[in-house]
């Protein structure tokens, strides 16, 4: 239901006090406004605790710097006059006592008159006293449809024409976006470049960079790791290439469901964590990396608060990528003692979003320990599926060694045996491989020559690989992706002696 349409059901059946959720209030207001205009007829009188009540001659200025005698204008009125009273930032006053009791006494008047209080906060923290009160009306950013009205706006008022890519490209690169905050942009990007070309887009990411770095959870990562760069994983990799254009009009269009997620298990190095960067620069989306440590606040209830807080900034940047990394470590299923239950709590808003999110946010969470993880998590609906990233095998370890050397020396990496390296290399992870290369270079420019095979092959000889280290774990998590529970991300497995 549209948010004009709730807020009409909402009047007519006299709720006595709404609760409008939103940072965009001359936004909302307009939209009040315009709404009771045509649907009800009502008069709306709008306070704020600095100038009192406005766009009344009657009442400008009244209960200026006081909250509770804004309330008592709803008792001045006779019983007859329909009204809204529009009250901003009044969530901040919850505290008060006096405040909260007055509201409590006032509820039994609007119940029985056409009166409504509409408070409008940018902050969701009624009390528990209250909350059978208010109803809470969630007031949305912006919708494609009215980002399209404003960039139409501003396109015919420069007098200027740009093709349909370039106008969707914005369009999208919009959305996540306050209306206020979208006009500013635009007018940013005006007076930089005098017109409107694809150089806007840059600064719309910028934009949406700055919300993104507000929440203090989520991170904005800029990409350009490429799938190629992930050795082996044939399996995984396939699965990602018939994704890519799953998110466009054309799959809508074709009745296809956006994809939901992916889990990626396996040891530590094995190319998890660039896997999540690599979809985000194959798909073209932005990725949002999600600081599950900062989730869990000191207050009980703030840590569910920032979660709802993230999941609303995410969807709000959709089309994105959301990767959580070691997902493991923040809801592990070993009973958590001293929390007061709130990383249950947290995990359960997080799992009930897995399964009913709509908006096109693709999970990537990886996880070092399965047996940690919650049933919940790895339950089928969660993710789309959950593949497995073991050791490489030999094939693969001289595939990985060839596109890190490549990537150090583009002009004469085929002068390096691979096939050696690939040979001494076993049970190595790919992060092991890299750093080998790195030990040997290291030892090269120390007797100012250029590093060999002979340099990397001293160096894996010295490097003790972590499956080695934790044989037990490595065995353990190899034979319970054996069992067929789980998708393998490449279609050799290897298993360490």
């Amino acid at each position: 239901m549209k948010f004009s349409d709730e807020l009409t059901l909402l009047l007519k059946a006299r709720y006595p006090i709404i609760y409008i959720n939103t940072i965009e209030e001359d936004r909302v207001e307009y939209i009040i406004r315009k709404n009771i205009k045509t649907t009800l007829n009502r008069s709306i009188y709008s306070w704020d605790f600095v100038d009192g009540y406005t766009n009344n001659p009657n009442n400008e200025g009244f209960a200026k710097r006081n909250p509770l005698q804004a309330l008592e204008l709803v008792e001045r009125l006779t019983a007859e006059t329909p009204a809204i009273f529009l009250l901003k930032d009044f969530n901040r006053f919850f505290t008060d006592i006096s405040v909260s009791r007055k509201l409590k006494n006032i509820s039994r008047i609007l119940k029985l008159q056409p009166k409504t209080i509409v408070i409008i906060g940018s902050e969701l923290n009624i009390p528990k006293e209250l909350q059978d009160l208010i109803t809470v009306l969630q007031f949305n950013l912006p919708f494609e449809s009215e980002i399209n009205q404003e960039l139409n706006r501003l396109i015919s008022s420069l007098n200027i024409k740009i093709d349909q890519q370039l106008f969707e490209n914005l369009s999208q690169a919009c959305q996540g976006l306050s209306l206020e905050r979208i006009r500013r942009v635009l007018s940013k990007i005006i007076a930089t470049h005098k017109t409107i070309d694809e150089n806007c887009i840059t600064i719309l990411l910028s934009e949406k960079k700055q919300i993104i770095s507000q929440t203090e959870i989520l991170e904005y990562w800029s990409v350009n790791e490429k799938i190629t760069n992930l050795g082996g994983a044939n399996n995984l990799k396939d699965w990602l290439k018939k994704r890519k254009t799953s998110f466009g009009i054309q799959a809508s269009n074709y009745g296809l469901p956006t994809p939901r997620g992916l889990l990626l298990v396996g040891l530590q190095g094995t190319g998890k964590s660039l896997t999540a960067k690599a979809i985000a620069n194959e798909w073209q989306l932005p990725l949002l990396k999600l600081d599950v440590g900062k989730l869990f606040g000191g207050i009980i209830g703030e840590s569910e608060s920032r979660l709802r807080q993230t999941i609303n900034v995410t969807e709000s940047l959709s089309p994105c990528i959301l990767w959580i990394d070691e997902i493991d470590k923040a809801f592990s299923n070993h009973e958590s003692k001293g929390d007061s239950g709130t990383s249950n709590r947290v995990l359960a808003t997080f799992i009930s979003w897995l399964s009913e999110k709509t908006k096109p946010v693709f999970v990537v969470a990886t996880a070092n320990n399965v047996n940690l993880l919650p049933l919940e998590i790895i339950r089928k609906g969660r993710f789309d599926e959950i593949f497995f990233l073991d050791l490489p095998n030999k094939q693969e370890r001289e595939e990985i060694f060839k596109i890190h050397i490549q990537d150090f020396r583009p002009n004469n990496w085929k002068t390096f045996d691979f096939s050696k390296l690939a040979q001494l290399s076993e049970s190595f992870s790919g992060a092991e491989i890299r750093q080998s290369i790195i030990e040997g270079m290291y030892q090269a420019f120390y007797e100012k020559r250029e590093f060999t095979t002979a340099d990397i092959c001293l160096a894996i000889k010295e490097l003790i690989p972590l499956a080695l280290l934790e044989t037990d774990q490595t065995l353990k998590l190899q034979d319970w992706a054996s069992s067929g529970r789980i998708r393998l991300a490449s279609s050799k497995p290897i298993y360490i002696n």
